[in-house]
C-alpha cells in the first residue's frame, strides 16, 4: 500500500469516527419529540460530525480513486472497529465476548486485505 494511500485511509477512519461520536455525544441528553432534535441543532457536536461528514466524503473520493472498490470497502470495515472502540472509551458502552470476537475477525480481515495489497 503506497504512502498516499495508507494516509488516505487513515484520514477516512479517522473522518468517519469522529463523525459518529460526534452524532453520539449530539444525541445523548436530548429530550423528546422535537425539543430533541432542537437540542441536538444546538450542541456542537452535531456540527462538528456534520463537518466531518463532509471531509470525509472527500477523503472517501479520493481514497477509492486510488483502490479498487472492492478493496476500498473492505479496507473501510475497519471503521466499525475504531467506533465501537471509541464508544467503549467515550461512553462506557460495554464489549461483550461476541463483540470482542467480531472486533478481533473484523481486524484480522482489514490486515489480511491490506497485506495483499
Amino acid at each position: 500500500m503506497s504512502p498516499l494511500i495508507a494516509t488516505l485511509w487513515l484520514v477516512n477512519v479517522t473522518l468517519d469516527t469522529c463523525g459518529q461520536l460526534a452524532f453520539k455525544a449530539a444525541a445523548s441528553d436530548a429530550g423528546d419529540g422535537a425539543a430533541r432534535w432542537r437540542h441536538m441543532a444546538s450542541r456542537p457536536w452535531l456540527w462538528l460530525g456534520l463537518s466531518a461528514y463532509a471531509l470525509h466524503l472527500a477523503s472517501w473520493i479520493a481514497f477509492l480513486s486510488l483502490v479498487d472498490l472492492s478493496k476500498g470497502m473492505l479496507l473501510a470495515s475497519i471503521n466499525m472497529v475504531a467506533i465501537m472502540l471509541g464508544g467503549r472509551f467515550l461512553f462506557r458502552e460495554t464489549f461483550t465476548p461476541l463483540r470482542v470476537a467480531g472486533i478481533l475477525l473484523v481486524s484480522a480481515g482489514v490486515a489480511i486485505v491490506g497485506a495483499a495489497g
